[in-house]
């Protein structure tokens, strides 16, 4: 495990000795280089846990996530570069420093083999991310955003807090590698519930599920560029993983108790979808399209099925490249027409028409198009949750058609038609931008080719 997070706390250090001419091309070839590294966590034994450490350990689930967030340190840095160097130095070394400090966070909250380590690391993602979206924001909103982000995410949290504590006493180890063979000996019944729903309401508010997604708009919003790619990529998957870690210790009560959230996030997905096809802001609609995607997760996930588990994490690691590589395209959009709005910034396939055909691709992934691993982790969800029960293809159905009519109209408003007349002159594309839509697409397209380094350990 350290060698990725000791290369990692040694960026940190760097960042600060680098000299200010090469800064951000040392910054850069140093995140790539870990992210090379991180590959070899595909190399694993078949025992399950490797790279056994005190506290640390990967295996087949923390593996692809560890290797997402690795993968997305070069490119945050290569796409914050634009409205970031016009900055003083000092700035612009503290703003790698929180996106370092949050990927060093990251790699010990997906390794961890305590309870309570992977808690902390989970709250300690809050602060950079806080910093960054309530200092490089890009409108007045953003302190805002930086309150609803922290409020629900901490009040979701503090149950979780107490519940560990509960399961300390009771169990006597917080250790995930012995915690699914501890029998837990029940408390009377509804203290059982409310423990239940403690152990899980902090991953759905941080997923999100739809009812608690009010702050993922808004941070997503007002966030630079940065911000949003992590917030998409991995700050949500980290929900994700951590039900999935606990609900092998909440699997006595969990078949009665999960019915509510598993139709919480199937209706949230119909909901959501329908909300985008009503939005005039770009980042908003590729949010909103976030918490859909997520709300399949969360269904996976509550199921509790082999093949839900597996479509889970597939669905977890393909979203968070597709999303990302989305906010990359509305950012440079974005730089360009400085207007969010679809309306005013349309028509730009004949002035980017390169830009066009990423956009193309990203949105063909984010409808989920075989033979994409979107679209496996989608069908393996919708078929677990069908098995549950057979009325559920209604909900899972319509999500998906309303997910390709948002991202159709996405399309067409921001490539197609005329060219708005307020449009004089416009920068041409860069082979930085195209650099980063290759790093963000083509691991996509070879995961087609090797499907098995995602689909975890429950097949």
């Amino acid at each position: 495990m350290l060698k990725i997070l000791s290369p990692t706390i040694m960026l940190l250090l760097s960042v600060w000795m680098t000299p200010t001419k090469k800064f951000w091309s040392t910054v850069l070839f140093y995140g790539l280089l870990i992210a090379l590294l991180s590959f070899s966590l595909f190399l694993m034994a078949d025992t399950g846990w490797s790279f056994l450490g005190l506290y640390m350990a990967t295996d087949y689930l923390s593996a692809p996530l560890l290797v997402l967030t690795c993968w997305l340190l070069p490119l945050m840095i290569i796409a914050s570069q634009k409205h970031i160097i016009p900055e003083p130095m000092n700035r612009q070394r503290m703003y790698v420093t929180l996106l370092v400090a949050l990927q060093m966070f990251l790699i010990m909250a997906f390794s961890s083999t305590e309870v309570i380590m992977f808690y902390i690391m989970f709250e300690a993602t809050l602060i950079p991310t806080l910093i960054i979206i309530t200092r490089w924001g890009n409108q007045m909103e953003r302190l805002n955003a930086g309150t609803y982000f922290l409020f629900y995410t901490l009040a979701g949290s503090l149950p979780l807090l107490v519940a560990l504590m509960l399961l300390q006493n009771v169990t006597g180890s917080l250790s995930f590698l012995s915690l699914g063979y501890q029998p837990l000996t029940s408390l009377n019944y509804i203290s059982d519930m409310i423990w239940w729903t403690a152990c899980v309401i902090a991953f759905l508010v941080k997923m999100p599920l739809y009812g608690a997604h009010l702050w993922l708009p808004k941070a997503h919003v007002e966030a630079p560029i940065a911000g949003s790619m992590v917030l998409a990529a991995i700050l949500l998957k980290l929900g994700g993983f951590g039900m999935m870690r606990m609900m092998i210790v909440l699997e006595p009560l969990s078949k009665e108790m999960s019915y509510p959230f598993i139709i919480l996030a199937l209706w949230g997905i119909l909901m959501t979808s329908s909300i985008c096809l009503r939005q005039t802001d770009l980042k908003a609609l590729i949010a909103y399209s976030s918490v859909s995607h997520m709300g399949l997760v969360a269904a996976g996930v509550l199921i509790q099925t082999s093949w839900s588990f597996t479509g889970a994490l597939i669905l977890m690691i393909a979203h968070g490249l597709t999303s990302s590589a989305l906010f990359c395209l509305a950012n440079t959009n974005y730089e360009r027409t400085h207007s969010r709005t679809m309306v005013l910034a349309r028509g730009l396939q004949m002035l980017l028409p390169l830009m066009t055909t990423w956009w193309f691709i990203a949105s063909l992934a984010n409808l989920a198009l075989p033979p994409l691993p979107n679209l496996m982790g989608e069908l393996m969800i919708i078929t677990s949750v069908f098995a549950w029960s057979p009325w559920t293809i209604l909900l899972t159905g319509l999500g998906t058609l309303i997910t390709a009519s948002y991202t159709l109209y996405m399309f067409l408003m921001t490539q197609r038609g005329p060219s708005p007349k307020h449009i004089l002159n416009m920068d041409p594309t860069y082979s930085r931008e195209h650099l980063l839509m290759l790093l963000h697409l083509v691991p996509l397209l070879l995961i087609m080719l090797k499907p098995e380094l995602i689909w975890g350990w429950a097949l």
